[in-house]
């Protein structure tokens, strides 16, 4: 490897997240893959972030920026069951430059990105991540995120329990963080991302809902456990001030019906009532009937106690 100059290093990664971070708040945490293949300007160069599938360098760096999983690639990248994602090797040559830049990585524990694949040129982006071994034997690296702070730390700072034991908690936050997203998005896409209820289409203002508690041994994150909701009306769903019959029918809560207020309540609340919801064009992707009428037993439940 040429030269490597450990300031530039760290200021056009400094730069990438910092990019990546106000693309997050503007975008939301999903981004497409157009957006992100745009890049950033650095010194009069334009600096890329992501390319093909798997380890990434950029023209203007000596290492690796980023790493991406995607949606049906031919990697099982994954988490394990002790909360780090195992990321496989390009191809099955440990030497190969690609793999090389990710051992450099680690060695000089270098902040890199993550790009999880969520739907085909949707990603969830990550960072910090850190390369923390290598195991060429199973051509795999075991890679943990770490909290955004980590960055401007030395890279000669010895790592301590303290630091290991916070890795552990954020990667387990993230893996977490990646099944939620994953459900999410799948849910948006079969509903043509649009609340279900208002046909509002602003994606930054849409939740999906689960039918059944995710807690519950039947509210597994499928889409036929999902709802497209908007905040609004994910709210009065949860809090059973209006409920889905299995026909796919909105009902109302009769106390709620009977208030006296402004306009919201009485056109975006009130005015829902006997009204259909909108379903997905896929009908493997509607809500699965038995979820549909143990969540409306729980609204009409709410509603004798009300």
């Amino acid at each position: 490897m040429a030269t490597f100059d450990h300031k530039q290093d760290a200021v056009l990664r400094s730069t990438a997240f910092g990019w990546l971070a106000r693309l997050v708040s503007l975008h939301g945490e999903v981004l497409p893959r157009k957006l992100l293949e745009q890049g950033f300007e650095f010194s009069g160069e334009r600096v890329h972030v992501i390319g093909p599938p798997g380890i990434f360098r950029p023209r203007v760096m000596r290492a690796p920026l980023s790493i991406t999983t995607s949606p049906n690639g031919p990697y099982d990248d994954a988490f394990d069951p002790s909360g780090r994602l195992r990321y496989r090797f390009r191809g099955k040559d440990p030497a190969h430059r690609d793999n090389q830049g990710l051992v450099f990585a680690k060695e000089n524990r270098l902040p890199l990105l993550y790009f999880h694949g969520i739907l085909t040129s949707r990603y969830l982006p990550i960072w910090p991540v850190y390369v923390v071994q290598d195991l060429p034997e199973a051509l795999t690296f075991l890679i943990e995120v770490d909290d955004v702070a980590s960055v401007s730390l030395p890279a000669d700072v010895p790592r301590d329990q303290v630091a290991e034991g916070r890795r552990q908690y954020v990667t387990t936050l993230t893996r977490r963080r990646v099944h939620q997203t994953a459900f999410r998005e799948r849910v948006l896409r079969a509903y043509r991302r649009q609340c279900a209820v208002c046909q509002l289409r602003h994606d930054e203002l849409l939740d999906a809902a689960h039918i059944i508690p995710d807690p519950e041994p039947d509210g597994e994150p499928v889409v036929n456990n999902g709802l497209s909701l908007c905040r609004l009306h994910h709210a009065a769903f949860d809090r059973f001030f209006l409920g889905v019959r299995p026909d796919h029918v909105i009902e109302v809560r009769p106390d709620v019906l009977a208030e006296s207020d402004g306009p919201t309540l009485r056109y975006a609340i009130q005015g829902l009532h006997g009204k259909r919801i909108a379903l997905p064009r896929k009908r493997d992707e509607h809500p699965t009937a038995y979820r549909l009428e143990e969540r409306y037993e729980r609204f009409l439940a709410a509603t004798a106690a009300g």
